[in-house]
């Protein structure tokens, strides 16, 4: 997509007008990848449809496109084929709202989807949750769903995800491996690192529990954290995770969306290890991408129209998804998993299902807050 056909509020335009036509659209970089999202030790989730839908009935789904945009190989990718997907099993006119500054224009896309009527409007974004929570009451036709909050409205349905407990894994792998002489590009040192998007309690959430997890594989391992405030400058990942690896760390996990290709690219740079985040990004540096801590918002989106086509959503529910679910969770490691001894990858394992089965408590910044021990 140029940008002369991005969204701006900035000039008044009729609400339908900030529905793309198109569910093709993409950012100025490129069209919206094709993202894989397969965990190893967990379940697929089920992408069947829940019902045979009525004949003739169509629905309306607007789809809000987080910060980064289509093309980020991330969040907005892995949701954008849970969308596409819907549309080949159910009966969904589907529309894309992309804006090219969604924190400003955020309450006015919001307040303008309201208005055009969709049978549901499904919104990406974390900083319009005011927006929503204040909107939804006012449009009762129309159900919204939120993937990163509970329930806004009786007319909302939230999807949580345990993205902790994904996190969790990730750091206790990487304490693992950046201690081992013997994985390829290691130099020895308990030194690992996290770059987030946002210094919010929705980003710092992954963090904590990728911290929780280093530290309960060796105390002494050092968390570097840092942020890179926004999700669409790989520049600026970059420049942040030379940093670290220049400070010691041979792995870094980048929680910050398009801005964390810059990490990648770090890492294949300087041959260490990058953990990709979403969507299963193993192949964007194939052998330089540790694992990704993969986030099934592909699924949520998905399981979203299916209740909406089928009548089963009803908003006013939270649902809650998470290692058990296979909505969260390490990615196969295609790339990787031949050089890393199975020795951390049986420990990993043997975490992931003390964690599914309530022996192990990883630290939930939602609703515990900031751990004493976690430094950002």
């Amino acid at each position: 997509m140029t940008m002369s056909n991005r969204l701006r509020l900035s000039t008044i335009l009729p609400a339908i007008a900030l529905i793309l036509v198109s569910c093709g659209g993409t950012t100025s970089g490129g069209t919206a990848s094709s993202v894989s999202a397969a965990t190893f030790g967990s379940k697929e989730p089920s992408f069947k449809p829940m019902c045979t839908p009525a004949a003739g009935k169509q629905f309306k789904v607007a789809l809000i496109i987080a910060q980064g945009g289509l093309g980020d190989q991330s969040y907005n990718d892995l949701a954008y084929s849970g969308f596409q997907r819907a549309k080949t099993d159910f009966s969904v006119v589907g529309r894309v709202i992309q804006s090219a500054d969604i924190v400003s224009q955020g309450q006015a896309i919001v307040q303008q989807a309201g208005q055009a009527n969709f049978d549901l409007v499904i919104d990406l974004e974390f900083s319009t949750y005011d927006a929503v929570k204040a909107a939804a009451p006012s449009f009762p036709n129309t159900q919204w769903m939120t993937p990163n909050f509970t329930s806004l409205a009786a007319n909302d349905t939230g999807y949580l995800f345990n993205e902790q407990d994904g996190s969790y894994l990730a750091g206790a792998l990487a304490a693992q491996v950046t201690q081992d002489s013997k994985v390829p590009g290691i130099t020895p040192s308990k030194v690992i690192g996290v770059i987030g998007g946002v210094k919010a309690v929705g980003i710092d959430k992954f963090l904590v529990g990728y911290a929780q997890g280093a530290r309960d594989i060796d105390p002494s391992v050092k968390v570097l954290v840092n942020y890179s405030n926004g999700f669409g400058d790989p520049a600026k990942g970059k420049q942040l995770a030379d940093a670290m690896f220049s400070q010691g760390a041979n792995v870094v996990y980048q929680v910050a969306g398009g801005t964390g290709t810059g990490v990648i690219q770090a890492a294949q740079s300087a041959n260490k290890y990058a953990i990709g985040v979403d969507s299963d990004q193993d192949a964007i540096a194939p052998g330089h991408v540790l694992t990704s801590m993969i986030k099934r918002t592909d699924f949520a989106v998905y399981d979203s129209i299916n209740r909406l086509a089928c009548g089963k959503l009803k908003g006013g529910e939270t649902i809650n998804l998470g290692l058990k679910e296979g909505a969260v969770g390490l990615s196969q490691m295609k790339f990787t998993r031949n050089a890393i001894p199975s020795k951390y990858l049986d420990k990993v394992a043997d975490l992931q299902q003390k964690i599914i089965d309530g022996k192990i408590k990883v630290w939930n910044t939602i609703t515990q807050g900031t751990p004493s021990w976690f430094t950002s």
